[in-house]
């Protein structure tokens, strides 16, 4: 069972928290003294009379800016500066002359009231100038022709597109790349300059790209060599070495296997660090390159102990890892980790034994590069794939039962920097869960009471095999953040079971050593947005769609695959696992973790974040969602998706947040109120936003990691 943190207060330790964030969100401003003839800086901004020109990308010419951050106890205030004012006009006017507006103009408006003064800088572009004619003049023949064979699509400056400085210098770098990858070795971007006429009265600019005719040289490789590290030893086996090379002797120097063979020993967990130095040749136009490989010690032992509180029962934990980065001599990590954990059990009444034991062992073994049959020498090379084998075991034993469980998977990882994807595959994972014990009272209670809600509680407490593929996505760049994960269980087994005769058990389900096998399908879609106000504050948008679907050898999902909702990363005016399926309300607190969970889910987050001080930032939220069971089960009413009820079973929160940034990780400490809860019985209990209650509807969350 997962763990998660909860802490609980009462009516007055909540009034009293609420009222120190009051405090500290009130914004209180220490007392200085200005001259008379000077003004507190109180705001600034900046509009623009063409719509085209987006002047969020302006605020950093900005010198100097108001403090608007919100949520401090003493602001940082600012005497208006009118040297500052004009060097920021200037900066402005220079800018929107790069972007093309040559005849732009910014204008100073300062806006004063009392001992304050706003400051409003009002940009005129004007009309953009445009390219004519664009020629190129490369008086290097060997250039010329190679940059001859370079398509015209290619090229970033093209007759009628707007005049910028930034076009004119990613054209530079362009050609600059083409020729340090053709043997140019001692290219640089400086070689290139360009040369501009305008029509007097018009707004067109005639450019010529001129490339000078000095004599550039054009370097071929001539050996690759190897050396060993400062203690005179190789680390990795020589064939790891060269495959991780994209330097090749007898061909031309090239910047970009340069840098690849960078990024392919920096990937490598036992490299600390690559030197790559080219020696010329006198009287020759031939390089020798040494690479120096660095290496970090194969073997780590690592400590991590831990706190646990679940739902009010607190414990400890504590892991020890062994870790050899090195294992075949060819940077193959290899790591076995130990872990055991406590925890006392209160208020459980019936049952001999009142506390929480769990110990596990997991071995892994991680290969930098994709490990596969029938795959070419050349696609391996090319591949920046990891290839990863585990195996584990787990014991849990608790007051109500005994829990093991085995696993072992294979398992593949690679990532494309250059598109900001990275992808998994999951080509078997095999979970084997066995219930050697469980106690009489639970089993009278839960398991075997005709009166109780026993359908997904038996199916989940009885041995289970798991079977499943699965396959992953993430896109993350600037603003934009997608993750996609699919995975499916038990159909080539389901496929197999007829050729292979396998048994059926009672419930007609086909077993395999006597285990009935998991069948089902899941998606998950998970997308953040983020919405920058000004320089310092914005506004993050999430959502997350989930949908599990039980089928063939399955009526219930496992619990581990189920949704849940509430908690630090969900609907966080609830406590984790204590919203949902739907409309169903829990009445035993002791087993409704298994009843509050769903095959569907559904988050939509919206948090405003801005920062505080020193490493404390805050956030504002309104979160809304919940979970939905895909077919009618009888212990958990209210709880199927139906399109007509989904508005209706939709909860929100609101709350605000607290995060201390350690920049290596976030620990962040969010609370939250209940407004609309699904699960009622009054009109009170539906609408909290309208009816606070702090006992019933408050909730906080202690994490680590930003939520989303």
């Amino acid at each position: 069972m997962g763990k998660n943190v909860v802490f609980r207060f009462s009516a007055l330790g909540s009034c009293l928290l609420f009222l120190a964030i009051g405090i500290i969100t009130s914004g209180c401003s220490s007392a200085k003294l200005v001259g008379d003839d000077d003004y507190w800086l109180s705001g600034v901004g900046m509009i623009s009379d063409k719509a085209e020109v987006k002047t969020s990308q302006l605020y950093p010419y900005i010198r100097q800016k108001a403090d608007q951050r919100r949520f401090l106890i003493f602001k940082k205030k600012e005497v208006f500066d009118t040297v500052q004012a004009r060097l920021t006009r200037e900066d402005l006017t220079r800018a929107l002359n790069n972007m093309g507006y040559m005849n732009a103009g910014v204008e100073v408006m300062p806006q004063y009231k009392d001992k304050k003064v706003k400051v409003l800088y009002v940009l005129h572009p004007g009309e953009p100038y445009v390219l004519g004619n664009v020629e190129y003049d490369i008086r290097d023949s060997r250039i010329a022709e190679i940059l001859q064979m370079d398509k015209e699509e290619n090229r970033r400056l093209r007759s009628g597109q707007q005049f910028s400085v930034e076009a004119l210098n990613n054209e530079r770098q362009r050609i600059t790349k083409i020729l340090t990858d053709d043997g140019y070795y001692r290219f640089h971007k400086d070689f290139i300059r360009f040369t501009a006429d305008t029509v007097r009265g018009g707004r067109k600019v005639d450019l010529t790209l001129l490339l000078n005719g000095d004599n550039h040289a054009r370097y071929m490789v001539r050996g690759v060599n190897f050396q060993p590290d400062e203690n005179g030893k190789y680390h990795l086996r020589r064939h790891v070495l060269e495959e991780n090379s994209w330097i090749e002797e007898g061909k031309y120097y090239s910047g970009s296997a340069l840098q690849r063979t960078y990024n392919n020993f920096g990937r490598l967990p036992i490299v600390r660090y690559t030197n790559i130095k080219f020696v010329e040749l006198p009287d020759t136009n031939l390089l020798d390159c040494n690479i120096q490989i660095s290496t970090n010690k194969p073997n780590s032992i690592i400590f991590q102990p831990e706190g646990t509180n679940t739902a009010g029962d607190l414990g400890a934990a504590a892991s020890l890892t062994w870790e050899n980065r090195n294992l075949f001599r060819g940077s193959e990590t290899f790591s076995i980790k130990l872990r055991g954990a406590y925890e006392a059990i209160k208020d459980l009444e019936g049952y001999q034994n009142s506390n929480y034991q769990e110990y596990s062992i997991e071995a892994k073994l991680q290969f930098p590069r994709m490990i596969a049959p029938l795959l070419s020498q050349e696609f391996r090379r090319n591949s920046t794939a990891t290839s990863e084998l585990s195996v584990a075991y787990d014991m849990q034993d608790r007051p109500e039962f005994h829990r093991r469980v085995f696993s072992a998977a294979w398992k593949y990882r690679w990532q494309d920097p250059q598109h900001h994807t990275r992808w998994r595959l999951d080509v078997v994972d095999l979970n084997y869960i066995y219930m050697p014990w469980i106690s009489s009272t639970f089993r009278r209670d839960y398991l075997e009471n005709s009166t109780s809600r026993n359908a997904i509680l038996r199916y989940n407490y009885e041995d289970l095999f798991i079977m499943k593929a699965g396959f992953g996505f993430s896109y993350s760049h600037r603003r934009n953040s997608w993750r996609v994960n699919v995975e499916t269980s038990g159909n080539l087994l389901n496929a197999l079971s007829k050729p292979l005769v396998l048994e059926k058990n009672s419930n007609d389900q086909y077993t395999l050593f006597n285990i009935a096998y998991a069948q089902y399908a899941k998606a998950d879609v998970d997308y953040t947005h983020i919405v920058p106000l000004d320089s310092r504050n914005q506004l993050v948008l999430h959502g997350d769609f989930g949908i599990a679907y039980p089928y063939g050898n399955s009526t219930v999902l496992p619990f581990e695959k189920r949704y849940f909702s509430g908690g630090a990363n969900s609907v966080r005016g609830w406590h984790v696992r204590g919203l949902g399926p739907g409309g169903f309300k829990g009445t035993d607190g002791r087993i409704d973790f298994i009843n509050q969970t769903g095959d569907v889910k559904l988050d939509l987050n919206m948090e405003l974040r801005t920062p505080l001080f020193w490493k404390f930032a805050g956030a504002l939220f309104v979160d809304a969602g919940n979970i939905w069971t895909l077919r009618e089960y009888e212990e958990q009413p209210g709880g199927q998706f139906k399109w007509k009820n989904i508005l209706k079973q939709m909860a929100a929160a609101y709350g605000l947040g607290i995060r201390l940034n350690f920049d290596y990780f976030v620990v962040r400490f969010d609370m939250g109120m209940k407004a609309v809860n699904p699960a009622y019985e009054t009109r009170r209990e539906h609408y909290p936003i309208a009816y606070p209650k702090l006992s019933r509807d408050f909730a906080f969350h202690f994490a680590v990691g930003m939520p989303f």
